[in-house]
């Protein structure tokens, strides 16, 4: 009898652990950024809001335990190892850096990405319609060519783009492979150069204005994103358009972009991560690309510039006006 109730007792541990914060009538999430900035935080609150709208809601029924790495490669590995222990039911990695991060651990808790540009090119997983590393979400893969054919029509006289970017973040090398390539196959020019910090965005932007460029673009980057008010200050100041892949990178000052909604795809993630909760195996819940369907404008850009916006860009999705 007593190795009887040895063994249940220990079955009994063994189910509390697995199930983890769930074995108390609630569930368990994590939700991981590398750093905080606009789009990731509308992400977040998209994540919450989906959970939410789905029967699963922060301070009921739904623990949500957030951490922000500060932009510190080693604080988000710590934080990661910290959510591989066995006690969330799913872990959120917001963009690439966390993800792969997350993934890389292999761990037995299910993750769910946000807003991965190229889940394959990052190594999360094999393709979109198979997962196959205990991990799946949504990618919002980068359209740079038709954001450069916006640029292109609200400012057709543009002949030199400036591409500046950070090459450790793979979404980012993406974008600028697929811009490049847009670009050669329509004949018009361009000037790369590339940063390792944010700190090196004003001296980078300078380099690029000195040399002559008539518009910008950048991906989406976090380390860019960090100082990219300064470097659509510079560019405008100097008549330079800056296009962009961020409706939260268009309040920052950038001219324009067409994207997705940053909370939109927050909430789309939730809904994958409720299949999961609600029972799902990753590997059954196919990621899923967002498609970018709004044109987002910065007003007061527009009118530092002098520009109007053309008929023609109606047609390319819902228009929203930022900024002042």
């Amino acid at each position: 009898m007593k190795k009887f109730f040895a063994i249940f007792f220990a079955l009994v541990l063994t189910l509390t652990f697995l199930a983890g914060a769930s074995a108390d009538g609630k569930t368990k999430v994590g939700i991981v950024l590398l750093i905080e900035n606009g789009a990731f935080l509308d992400m977040k609150d998209g994540i919450i809001s989906g959970l939410a709208a789905n029967g699963y809601v922060e301070g009921d029924n739904l623990i949500v335990d957030y951490k922000n790495a500060q932009g510190d490669a080693t604080n988000l590995a710590t934080i990661c190892q910290a959510m591989d222990d066995g006690t969330y039911d799913v872990v959120f990695t917001v963009a690439t850096p966390a993800t792969q991060t997350f993934v890389g651990l292999e761990s037995e808790t299910p993750c769910v990405f946000c807003s991965v540009a190229a889940p394959v090119a990052a190594g999360i997983m094999s393709t979109l319609d198979t997962p196959d590393m205990n991990a799946t979400g949504t990618s919002n893969a980068i359209p740079a060519g038709d954001i450069l054919n916006l640029g292109l029509t609200i400012t057709p006289d543009v002949k030199t783009f400036g591409l500046l970017y950070c090459t450790s973040e793979i979404n980012a090398v993406n974008a600028m492979e697929n811009a490049k390539v847009y670009l050669d196959e329509n004949g018009y020019k361009y000037i790369e150069t590339t940063v390792s910090s944010s700190a090196e965005v004003q001296t980078a932007t300078q380099a690029l204005l000195e040399k002559g460029i008539d518009a910008m673009f950048i991906a989406n980057d976090s380390t860019v994103q960090a100082a990219v008010d300064i470097l659509a200050e510079l560019c405008t100041e100097e008549g330079v358009p800056t296009y962009c892949c961020s409706a939260t990178t268009v309040l920052s000052g950038c001219l324009a972009t067409l994207a997705m909604s940053d909370t939109f795809i927050g909430e789309q993630t939730a809904e994958i991560a409720v299949k999961i909760l609600n029972g799902a195996k990753p590997a059954d819940v196919p990621a899923i690309v967002v498609p970018a369907n709004i044109v987002s404008i910065n007003q007061g850009t527009l009118d530092a510039l002098g520009l109007t916006v053309p008929e023609a860009v109606t047609a390319m999705g819902d228009i929203q006006y930022l900024g002042k």
